[in-house]
């Protein structure tokens, strides 16, 4: 299948390789997405900014650029300064609506690679996989009322999707005062791949298809998981970075911000 598409093309660095692509969908009529892809400070984000509330794109915008400007400076990313530019962004989104008479707001997930180890952190449902040696790991854990359910007995995954509440999530940048916010960090091995994605792509293709996609090259494995979420009907916006770690690694005492 043929698709219109955005393509961010970052030139390697020395021990990471990545793809972002974003799309609009089939049923959107705004892309409310936003992609980081910074392959020369080992840094990635996707932010989703809340459907069907005002100025989704821009509470996104507010994500993507306050991590950006990290990326800009001369001063080297930390755990905290990352932790810190959200919490900024946070307060920037929630002061756009201080009443709440229309909530403003937008899911982010990220991680940046350091020092060989990767500081993940997110708030909302857009997700961070790992495949490693075949196996497909969800690194995150989804912001959602549904969850919850899930992990109270109340609901199956399957059920799950179908539930009215299936879009309702529990965190965001902006939708509070305060930015309750997830992180942990994982050690890479030489050729795990790592995806970000918003649920424009989680939602619709299912995991053992992700894991066969992104057994490919970081380029084609991009390509083939936006092409499903299409082919699968494209009902949100669809936005994904594949990352690949291709050389050695050492670790050097990264601890994470809890």
């Amino acid at each position: 299948m043929s698709v219109t598409m955005t393509e961010y093309a970052t030139p390697p660095s020395s021990t990471l390789s990545a793809s972002a692509r974003t799309h609009i969908g089939l049923v959107r009529a705004v892309n409310e997405d936003r992609l980081l892809n910074r392959t020369d400070k080992g840094l990635f984000a996707i932010a989703d900014g809340m459907g069907g509330h005002r100025r989704g794109d821009v509470a996104a915008d507010a994500v993507i650029h306050a991590l950006a400007r990290l990326a800009n400076g001369l001063d080297a990313i930390t755990a905290d300064k990352l932790c810190s530019a959200l919490r900024e962004a946070n307060r920037l989104v929630y002061g756009l609506d201080p009443h709440r008479a229309g909530q403003s707001g937008s899911t982010v997930a990220g991680m940046h690679v350091a020092e060989g180890q990767v500081f993940l952190f997110w708030a909302g449902d857009s997700r961070i996989y790992r495949l490693r040696q075949g196996r497909l790991h969800i690194m995150t854990r989804d912001h959602r009322v549904v969850q919850d359910m899930i992990e109270a007995g109340v609901l199956t995954e399957q059920s799950a999707r179908d539930h009215p509440r299936a879009s309702v999530i529990t965190r965001a940048v902006g939708a509070e005062p305060v930015l309750s916010l997830a992180v942990t960090h994982d050690i890479p091995d030489n050729g795990d791949a790592y995806l970000l994605c918003s649920d424009g792509l989680s939602d619709l293709v299912d995991t053992a298809t992700i894991s066969g996609m992104l057994q490919l090259p970081h380029d084609r494995a991009a390509d083939a998981l936006l092409e499903a979420a299409i082919a699968a009907g494209g009902r949100d916006n669809i936005s994904l970075i594949v990352v690949d770690v291709r050389e050695n690694w050492t670790c050097n005492g990264f601890a994470p911000v809890t």
